[in-house]
């Protein structure tokens, strides 16, 4: 069985499209002509405005970007698609807006956690290098400090060093 429900993205996909496509009237020619029509007819000008209470076609109102109250009631305003109204809209377009902005702020927390977490484990590694490194170098200095005892004892001179109380 098909589910009736039209998810927010097709919404938006539809809307879009209608809008791309939809006919725009001669430069000449205002909504107002249209009163009376149809929907579908006053809406092939993308600059007008189909309320339903009134069956008016209207100019879309650009300065005030949503339409007046007294215009047309929001869920009565038809711009674009005549089976949605304006207020239905508004919703989708501000819930999918407000995924887009917390999806984009986990993918950059993510990223940044990512680019952190790399970096500590980058910077253990070439501690516990450094260390590595540190420990041999002592070993070798003990080795080398072994050997000359040995060779000193060898030849006698392991007792004190003249030179020592100049120093």
């Amino acid at each position: 069985m098909m589910d009736s429900r039209i998810s927010p993205a097709a919404l938006l996909l539809l809307f879009g499209l209608a809008t791309v496509f939809a006919q725009t009237s001669a430069p000449g020619q205002a909504c107002e002509v249209k009163n009376g029509t149809s929907c579908e007819e006053c809406l092939r000008n993308v600059t007008c405005l189909w309320c339903i209470t009134t069956k008016s076609c209207v100019t879309y109102p650009v300065k005030t970007i949503l339409p007046p109250h007294a215009l047309c009631p929001l869920n009565e305003a038809r711009w674009g698609l005549c089976w949605m109204n304006f207020q239905t809209l508004i919703i989708t377009l501000a819930v999918l807006g407000g995924i887009l902005i917390i999806a984009f702020l986990v993918c950059l927390f993510c990223c940044c956690k990512c680019e952190n977490f790399g970096s500590k484990r980058l910077e253990a590694k070439m501690e516990k290098r450094a260390n590595k490194t540190r420990t041999k170098q002592e070993e070798r200095r003990t080795e080398m400090k072994e050997r000359h005892d040995d060779i000193r004892k060898k030849y006698g001179l392991s007792g004190q060093n003249p030179y020592s109380k100049f120093a």
